[in-house]
């Protein structure tokens, strides 16, 4: 079986945000897949997707807190900045973090760790809407 499906997440604000059950509430065909693949691939190039805590949220504080380090705002030199200060920034964490999840799915649910789950980094500070592309393959 393939299936692709596009879905659109609610805009947030800057951060990083657990979306796994938006997106699994978007796929009901997650459910007939006994083997097989979810792939996830976000539309935009100043967001980014990634696998991690899913139960506190002081981990995604704290990682946001480490992304306002390593992409600081209004840094000497840049020269992409018409879209504002946070564009560039990121720019630079979307492609750090990665767009894009290839998850296996088992007897109908992700086959994911038991404190895993599926975040939106949001690197704007007003980005809006974000659309993904999902992909499901198998049997």
């Amino acid at each position: 079986m393939w299936h692709r499906h596009s879905l659109t997440l609610t805009a947030r604000p800057r951060g990083f945000h657990l979306v796994t059950d938006e997106i699994l509430a978007a796929l009901p065909r997650l459910a007939e897949i006994r083997t097989g693949l979810l792939h996830l691939q976000l539309m935009h190039t100043s967001a980014s997707l990634t696998l991690n805590e899913n139960a506190d949220p002081d981990v995604r504080h704290d990682m946001a807190l480490f992304a306002a380090r390593i992409a600081p705002e209004r840094l000497d030199g840049l020269r992409h900045t018409l879209e504002g200060p946070d564009d560039m920034p990121a720019h630079v964490l979307a492609s750090l973090f990665g767009t894009q999840l290839t998850l296996a799915v088992d007897n109908g649910r992700l086959l994911t760790g038991t404190w895993q789950g599926i975040w939106l980094g949001e690197h704007r500070q007003h980005g809006g809407a974000r659309r993904i592309t999902a992909t499901l393959t198998g049997e």
